[in-house]
């Protein structure tokens, strides 16, 4: 790429959601740096999936990150005491915030990208929040996304010196999983190389059961494709 090609942090999970993130981000002409969180998740196989993903997509650089959100619990997806909720029938009722909830995980995880944005003179963050097909998390709400760059343009050296904005970037957030299932398809993401599951078996096959599995499902199955992931029988 150009020396005059703009730099982005992008948030990669390596999960369904965060690929097509970053292959939205690579499409619009950014020099992608993407960062991942080991962070004490049972689900810890999607590390290794985000290193294939960065990959696939050309990335700048990829930094993998850890920390230890295990130590303050209260989710089913970083305490082994609690169980991931499975076979639930209305996985679009967000009127409950789930046991998967992850306490001020993107928080946390806005906050190291934007550190890293900001030694990078990068001024653009990428983040697959979805507010469609989504469990009910707080932190994947508009609202939140825009408190957040209010805030990132009032704790860093580069906004309050007038030098540049920060922009956090949320392209899939509107959109369905079906739909965004389409829009990684069409840019060239490889779902094969991705892992959304919560839950999954000692071969780390997704379990098909969980909320995030039966929406990714569903969006393969709305958009008329095929899920190349192999599940747990």
């Amino acid at each position: 790429m150009s020396s005059s090609t703009k730099k982005a942090v992008v948030l990669l999970s390596g999960g369904l959601d965060s690929a097509t993130t970053l292959g939205i981000a690579r499409n619009e002409g950014f020099d992608c740096y993407a960062m991942t969180f080991r962070y004490g998740q049972r689900h810890n196989v999607e590390v290794e999936c985000a290193r294939r993903v960065a990959a696939s997509l050309g990335v700048a650089e990829h930094r993998i990150i850890d920390i230890d959100l295990k130590q303050f619990g209260r989710s089913a997806l970083t305490d082994d005491t609690l169980a991931v909720p499975k076979d639930r029938e209305d996985i679009d009722d967000t009127s409950d915030i789930p046991i998967s909830y992850v306490p001020a995980r993107n928080t946390i995880f806005l906050s190291y990208a934007l550190a890293w944005a900001e030694v990078l003179d990068a001024f653009d963050i990428f983040i697959g929040v979805n507010a469609t097909d989504y469990s009910g998390y707080p932190d994947c709400r508009p609202e939140f996304i825009d408190a957040y760059e209010k805030m990132a343009n009032l704790a860093t050296a580069a906004a309050v010196t007038g030098t540049q904005k920060y922009s956090i970037h949320t392209p899939i957030i509107k959109l369905s999983k079906a739909d965004i299932i389409k829009t990684g398809t069409s840019i060239g993401v490889d779902y094969s190389l991705t892992h959304s599951c919560y839950d999954p078996d000692p071969d780390n096959k997704p379990c098909a059961r969980c909320d995030s599995c039966k929406l990714r499902l569903r969006g393969f199955q709305q958009a008329n494709l095929t899920d190349p992931v192999q599940y747990a029988d």
